[in-house]
């Protein structure tokens, strides 16, 4: 029996996030990026690209050290959302694969973005052209191990529901210390910091706020499954989850972050 398109809950597109909800519902990813902010030490007169703006928060901060600050995203809505907040910011939709400038920058920021780019290579070199001799490149984003309860949990009720291929769709790139370094070094970059740390990471919206990240980020996975059977795949994550990640009403996502600064030499 054919399904009617409409009983479809559509994906999130990286091109098209819902920069409301978004807000709404996971303004943490803001919030626990300003610590980032201090290993950037923006400096007055510094001309910054912030990579993967998302709705522009962290972009504005750093417009407030006095430098000069270009905050990019691929979704629109992102873009369209940051402009509306912080029209005094300059920002553009634009490609982390596809960056154009050629050292234009003092610095390259970016806060978890890097794990939904890959292969890894294109961005590296982007950057790599992007940096002035001597900028630094400051970002964080998820690590190996970042959410493997969640995942291991969808993968299961994907399994139990009869959609074990959609396992195949996991969007993200989660790596380690030695293979993103190697990564940077192989490009010429010389690694000032990596670091890999686990970051258990309370949720918004109480008991709604694993449902709420599944539908923001992890949407790949239940391309072209039917919006009912979505739903029981979510309770099913849930209800197998809630013992490991459930603690006083909050859900905590099992995150794991890597975190590095590198610097494209003077010369050489």
């Amino acid at each position: 029996m054919k399904t009617n398109t409409k009983d479809y809950l559509p994906s999130p597109s990286r091109d098209r996030w819902d920069a409301m909800f978004y807000d709404r519902h996971h303004g943490y990813v803001s919030n626990l990026g300003k610590d980032l902010l201090e290993l950037l030490d923006p400096k007055t007169g510094e001309h910054i690209l912030d990579l993967g703006c998302g709705t522009g928060h962290l972009t504005y901060r750093i417009t407030e050290s006095g430098a000069q600050v270009v905050g990019i995203d691929r979704a629109t809505t992102m873009i369209e959302a940051a402009s509306r907040t912080y029209p005094q910011v300059n920002f553009e939709v634009g490609n982390a694969e596809n960056l154009e400038w050629i050292e234009q920058f003092e610095a390259v920021f970016s806060n978890a973005v890097l794990h939904w780019v890959k292969p890894p290579e294109p961005v590296i070199e982007k950057v790599w052209s992007a940096l002035k001799p001597g900028g630094r490149f400051v970002a964080e984003f998820g690590g190996r191990g970042n959410v493997r309860a969640i995942v291991a949990g969808l993968c299961e009720a994907l399994d139990e529901a009869g959609y074990p291929e959609n396992k195949t769709l996991n969007p993200w790139y989660f790596p380690g210390i030695v293979e993103y370094g190697t990564l940077l070094e192989n490009r010429g970059f010389q690694l000032r910091m990596a670091q890999l740390f686990d970051r258990p990471t309370p949720l918004d919206d109480g008991r709604n706020g694993l449902r709420n990240w599944l539908e923001m980020f992890a949407g790949q996975f239940f391309q072209s499954i039917p919006a009912a059977e979505k739903r029981a795949i979510i309770n099913r994550v849930e209800t197998q989850l809630s013992p490991q990640l459930y603690r006083h009403g909050t859900w905590m996502a099992d995150y794991r972050r890597i975190r590095i600064v590198a610097v494209k030499p003077e010369c050489g």
